[in-house]
């Protein structure tokens, strides 16, 4: 809900009334809507301590977007960032895949536990299987921005047409984020979706094991034990101890 809000919600009400109603000028409300969503993925990216799709989209997509407003370039660059941007990463994703080394496999070697797979794998002897449908887990996570290029440039063409620096780009630019939710992130959720189910159940079928099992588990924080102390060799009795009486 916090995503959704910094994301989306506030850059809505800040690009549509922020001149209207807040007193600010039309390039203020350019620059304060899209800080909250640049502010917000940089902190996940900082936060998870490692590269995400969606953050670096996020913090990708805004800097362009800041980029084409305050240059006041010509709309249409909007749209075609909009594409741009998810389109890359499918190919990024695809070329992974010719390469021998398929992105979706990185994903999951980050949920997944790799040692307690693999050996479930060569035990059942099916390995050489589940490369294969992991690689096409691949294409269909390539095929999900895929999705996510068209219908990004489709909905930005429809509605950003206003010059670049004026307040009807901002208000276009309201439209179009407040529109990108039930135009674009549940049609591409529902996709993403059907790929993690079909991950989930070609790893546990595979394996035979349960899904909670495949799962990485999180280090539990417990209290830290004090290491034992190595006992301490008394020294031999001899007649000096004795004499001085110990």
């Amino acid at each position: 809900m916090l995503s959704l809000f910094l994301t989306i919600v506030l850059p809505v009400v800040i690009l549509s009334w922020g001149k209207d109603k807040l007193g600010l000028s039309t390039q203020q409300a350019f620059i304060v809507a899209l800080l909250f969503p640049l502010v917000y993925g940089l902190y996940e990216l900082i936060r998870s301590k490692r590269i995400g799709f969606n953050p670096i989209i996020g913090v990708v997509g805004v800097l362009l977007t800041g980029g084409i407003g305050l240059l006041k370039l010509n709309p249409k660059w909007v749209a075609i960032k909009e594409g741009v941007v998810p389109l890359g990463f499918a190919a990024a994703i695809l070329v992974s895949a010719w390469m021998g080394k398929p992105l979706a496999r990185v994903i999951l070697s980050q949920v997944l536990d790799k040692p307690r797979i693999d050996a479930a794998l060569a035990e059942r002897g099916n390995a050489d299987e589940y490369e294969r449908k992991t690689g096409v887990a691949t294409y269909l996570l390539a095929g999900t921005f895929l999705l996510s290029a068209i219908l990004n440039y489709s909905l930005a063409k429809a509605i950003v047409n206003a010059p670049a620096g004026t307040d009807a780009f901002n208000k276009q630019l309201g439209k179009m984020t407040a529109l990108s939710f039930p135009v674009i992130t549940v049609p591409v959720m529902i996709v993403l979706m059907g790929t993690l189910i079909y991950i989930w159940m070609t790893v546990t079928k595979l394996t035979g094991l349960e899904l909670e099992e495949v799962m990485k588990q999180p280090e539990k924080k417990g209290r830290t034990r004090t290491k034992p102390q190595p006992a301490v060799a008394e020294p031999p009795i001899t007649t000096e101890r004795i004499d001085r009486g110990e």
